[in-house]
């Protein structure tokens, strides 16, 4: 199984790698919501988790995790999931209380997901369209739309400074910006970074991370080390990686007084994410593990119940390849499927 096709199948992007970005003047000020949010309602938060990991309330494990001093290593608590981390600084925070359904790709190109496939009104009314299939399975959880756009896309050459990535214009994050607006969306900026690194390419795009709905998505099959191009072997990011990211989101909300974001990790092997037990979510970042394989309906599962299940972080998440997971006569899990796991994904994917 892997994740998303080679970038070097696609045909090839322009070489963009110097990037200017637009004016935007809300993204140079504090957000300008209510000084004082209400604050996080604790009890409310652990009961959507234990029901996303689908413990019984009659488990004696149901109890003991809604206890205020419980421990994930106390004896009568779930042993996995639900994960005790830290609680979110406010109510602002998005996850668990929704679910968040995002279109993935890129707008120069049809073959590295919907984003690019379809002209915008189609790929929109494709997406409300899967919207509302999520709304119709699960109606405890409301569903946000999102459009997940790849801002660096690894490359198959080197480029002017030997990174093997491409960082996409302001013009085309302004696009998936005012895409996500006409549905009440969210924005998730995606970053393959090729011989590149996190302290390098992540605050490339700190004025577009100080938005209130602006996420970030880090892809480690595409993180290369050792001066190893992309697509020679599926990459990785250590725990230390994930953490730095984290830590730098976290230093946005607190200056911008902004909801806490959310950092989603693609992940379809072990390796592409080691150290797992020591990545942090904080209460500025909430953390979701997405798995990122492709395939038939129980190859899939049997990747989520290996690789994300049995490693636990924070929020779990599942993508969708409506070509790749469809090959072979095969059909696209659907929603009440994808909610049987465990936990069930509170971020989906499709491609």
């Amino acid at each position: 199984m892997t994740g998303a096709s080679f970038f070097f199948a696609y045909g090839g992007l322009p070489d963009l790698l110097s990037v200017t970005y637009s004016q935007i003047a809300s993204s140079t000020q504090k957000n300008s919501g209510p000084a004082s949010p209400p604050p996080l309602d604790r009890l409310a938060y652990d009961t959507k988790l234990l029901w996303l990991a689908h413990v019984a309330t009659s488990s004696p494990g149901y109890s003991a995790f809604l206890q205020p001093n419980a421990s994930s290593s106390a004896s009568n608590t779930p042993k996995l999931w639900p994960v005790r981390a830290a609680y979110p600084r406010d109510s602002r925070a998005l996850l668990p209380f929704n679910r968040i359904i995002a279109y993935y790709g890129n707008f120069y190109s049809r073959g590295m997901g919907v984003l690019g496939q379809y002209d915008p009104p189609e790929m929109l009314s494709r997406l409300k369209d899967a919207v509302a299939q999520w709304k119709a399975a699960d109606p405890e959880t409301p569903v946000i739309p999102a459009i997940h756009y790849i801002a660096i896309v690894a490359q198959g050459s080197a480029g002017k400074d030997g990174k093997y990535r491409t960082r996409m214009p302001d013009s085309e994050i302004d696009k998936a910006l005012t895409l996500a607006k006409e549905i009440d969306g969210i924005v998730f900026l995606d970053l393959q970074v090729g011989l590149s690194d996190l302290p390098s390419e992540v605050p490339v795009y700190e004025e577009y991370l100080k938005l209130p709905n602006v996420h970030l998505g880090l892809d480690p099959e595409f993180a290369m080390h050792n001066g190893t191009p992309p697509g020679r072997v599926i990459g990785t990011f250590d725990a230390s990686d994930i953490n730095y990211a984290a830590q730098y989101l976290a230093n946005l909300v607190r200056t911008y007084d902004l909801p806490p974001k959310i950092l989603v990790i693609h992940r379809f092997t072990g390796n592409m994410l080691t150290n797992y037990k020591k990545i942090e979510p904080l209460p500025e970042v909430q953390v979701v593990i997405d798995m990122d394989g492709w395939g038939g309906g129980a190859k899939k599962k049997g990747t989520y119940n290996q690789v994300v299940y049995p490693e636990p972080v924070q929020f779990a998440g599942f993508k969708l390849f409506y070509k790749n997971d469809t090959l072979a006569s095969t059909t696209l899990l659907t929603p009440r499927e994808v909610l049987e796991l465990t936990p069930a994904p509170v971020y989906i994917q499709y491609q």
